[in-house]
């Protein structure tokens, strides 16, 4: 997480073309939450990844993320990730099915005491079934089984609408608001232009 460099002014702030805004919700919980067990429904297992290829993870990525919009492990260069999808303190899992790969955990350890939920998603033929609560209670599992802390996550306005509400369902509680500016993903061909279509493209 980085710190706003200047603040923003107060009022509307005009976005380069090409380029998407959204605002993000940072939230963490600073002990493990009293939660229900939820298993996976029948047909869904959760299998850790000791080793994953690039273009692999970068499948998943698109395959799960696109309609939200996740673009930041799609314009790392290859060592950069590389580097991260290797890394002993970063635990990658995928869940899968019937249909194969639908959706993705991933929990990175990197900075001492902490846990920073980095991704959690489903496509979205899996979701509204009982997947992603059985998801989040997995991760919150795995997170607090290691000594640490505090968990953390963040959220943005372009990811699904009942995003905010689950984190803290979960028992994540907002801290810190942030704006993002990056350049749009479905223009430079990360992701395609298809992807997100509630999220205008001005080029």
């Amino acid at each position: 997480m980085t710190a706003a460099s200047s603040p923003i002014p107060i009022g509307y702030t005009a976005i380069p073309r090409g380029h998407i805004a959204s605002v993000v919700t940072d939230l963490e919980m600073l002990s493990r939450p009293d939660l229900p067990g939820a298993s996976l429904p029948q047909g869904f297992e959760l299998a850790p990844v000791a080793e994953i290829g690039l273009d692999a993870y970068r499948a998943l990525f698109r395959k799960v993320g696109a309609d939200w919009l996740w673009f930041s492990r799609l314009f790392m260069e290859d060592g950069e990730l590389a580097s991260i999808l290797a890394h002993p303190d970063v635990d990658i899992h995928i869940v899968r099915n019937g249909l194969g790969d639908v959706g993705i955990l991933e929990l990175d350890f990197r900075t001492e005491g902490e846990c920073e939920l980095a991704f959690l998603g489903l496509t979205a033929d899996c979701t509204g079934r009982g997947v992603g609560r059985a998801l989040m209670s997995k991760a919150v599992e795995l997170a607090w089984a290691r000594p640490i802390n505090r968990m953390w996550v963040h959220t943005c306005t372009y990811d699904h609408p009942s995003a905010l509400r689950f984190y803290m369902k979960a028992g994540f509680k907002p801290y810190a608001i942030r704006v993002e500016v990056q350049r749009d993903p479905r223009l430079s061909g990360d992701l395609p232009k298809t992807a997100a279509a509630h999220v205008p493209i001005i080029d």
